[in-house]
C-alpha cells in the first residue's frame, strides 16, 4: 500500500569502526553535508546532523518506502565510499550496526538542540556514556555476543 503521508523521525547514531577517532574537524562540515545530500536523495528530510571524531549523529524523516535498516545501509555505505574515494580519511569504514532511536514530532527541536551541542555535550560525557544513557533511555539490553 502507497503511503502518502507520514510522521517517521529517526535518530540515527553511527560509529567509526573500532571508534578511532578518525574524522577530523577539517573533513568534518564535508562528510556532513555529504550525508545530507544523501539523506535528500532519498526522499527524505535531514534535520540536524554532528559529525564526532569517532560517531556520527543525524536526525532525518525517511521516506516510508525505506526501512530504517535500508535507510541507513545506504547512509553508510555511500559515505562509506565518499570518504575513502576522496580520501578523507585512509581507509575509512564505520561498525556494522548503528543505531536508530523513534522520536515524536514534538522532540523533533529538542533532538536537534542536543545533535548540533555535540562538542559541549562532549566534553562532560564520553561517548561511551552517551550511549549508555542511550540505551539505558531506551530501556534496551545488552546481549552477550
Amino acid at each position: 500500500m502507497k503511503i502518502d503521508y507520514n510522521n517517521l523521525y529517526i535518530h540515527f547514531v553511527f560509529t567509526v569502526i573500532h571508534r578511532q577517532p578518525l574524522i577530523k574537524e577539517n573533513n568534518r562540515e564535508r562528510i556532513e553535508k555529504y550525508i545530507t545530500g544523501i539523506v535528500n536523495n532519498n526522499d527524505s528530510h535531514l534535520y540536524s546532523i554532528y559529525a564526532n571524531p569517532e560517531h556520527v549523529h543525524f536526525l532525518a524523516s525517511r521516506s516510508p518506502k525505506l526501512s530504517d535498516e535500508k535507510f541507513a545501509t545506504i547512509i553508510a555505505e555511500s559515505s562509506e565510499k565518499f570518504i575513502n574515494d576522496n580520501k578523507l580519511i585512509k581507509e575509512f569504514k564505520w561498525q556494522e550496526s548503528g543505531s536508530a532511536f523513534s522520536v515524536s514530532k514534538s522532540h523533533v527541536d529538542k533532538v536537534c538542540k542536543y545533535i548540533l551541542n555535540q562538542p559541549e555535550h562532549h566534553r562532560k560525557v564520553s561517548f561511551q556514556e552517551e550511549v549508555d544513557e542511550f540505551i539505558k533511555y531506551y530501556q534496551k539490553t545488552l546481549k552477550n555476543k
